[in-house]
């Protein structure tokens, strides 16, 4: 999911759920291949919308969840999940990263009924921004497909004022997210619920220059093993399993990362 459209509609969308996740999407060499992964493991159903035949919805009891596009439509060279956040106005949210020391890859584009982009954080961390009519419903959504993000960087802290100052979280705007800090991450909260996690190791560990900062897509199922085993079958791998089989992260056949949780986010 990823023009200028201003309609009250798209005000009060953007507004409802501002600075908050309300969009995955992945960009994939082989659309096909891809919807077959997805299908087998998380069960999705896949149809194409108005964004043409190079971008792919997927649905959870006709409920829209996430998106997959080929990878040249995105200017991408590699595949990888990406989490795209709300934003009242597309043009002001882009000058904003620029200013803080953001990178902007595309962008803002017009996608009726709204516009995006795909920019960096200042540490290269991968992430989208979408101004507009929500594709689903922000409740149903989160009720048809639970996802929280987890940001893996080298400064929390630093990576947090970035994201608040450019996505205004922690501000005065009705419906704006509300970050805490727990159990040493800095976790992003909207309506209640645990949307979004920032971590970089233990509070008194210097940054670690190893760390490839990036966004993790986490998405709640019933069984674990059962999509891992499902992964397997179907092409992709499993990169990491939890002992207690609560959590792993998976790989789909064209390398995309992601992790499958049997318990939503707290």
């Amino acid at each position: 999911m990823i023009g200028h459209h201003t309609s009250a509609r798209a005000d009060v969308a953007s507004s409802s759920v501002f600075g908050a996740p309300c969009w995955v999407s992945l960009s994939a060499h082989d659309l096909r291949a891809a919807e077959d992964f997805y299908h087998a493991v998380l069960g999705w159903d896949w149809r194409i919308g108005k964004l043409g035949d190079q971008y792919r919805f997927a649905s959870v009891d006709g409920v829209p969840v996430a998106g997959i596009s080929a990878v040249e439509s995105m200017a991408q060279t590699s595949v990888a999940w990406t989490p795209f956040f709300a934003a009242s106005n597309a043009d002001e949210t882009v000058a904003r990263s620029q200013e803080r020391g953001g990178t902007t890859a595309v962008g803002p584009l017009s996608f009726p009924p709204g516009r995006a982009a795909l920019l960096a954080d200042r540490d290269g961390a991968v992430f989208g921004i979408w101004e507009g009519e929500l594709v689903a419903d922000w409740e149903k959504w989160r009720r048809a497909a639970p996802v929280f993000m987890e940001l893996h960087t080298r400064n929390a802290f630093d990576a947090a004022i970035f994201y608040a100052e450019v996505l205004g979280w922690a501000s005065e705007a009705p419906g704006c997210c509300e970050v805490h800090y727990e159990d040493e991450e800095v976790v992003l909260r909207s309506r209640g619920d645990v949307v979004a996690r920032i971590h970089s190791g233990a509070v008194e560990s210097a940054p670690d220059p190893a760390i490839r900062p990036h966004w993790q897509i986490h998405f709640t199922v019933a069984d674990v093993e059962a999509c891992a085993k499902a992964a397997q079958a179907h092409g992709g791998s499993v990169v990491q399993r939890a002992s207690d089989s609560t959590e792993a992260v998976l790989s789909d056949p064209g390398g995309a990362r992601f992790a499958v949780n049997s318990k939503p986010a707290r």
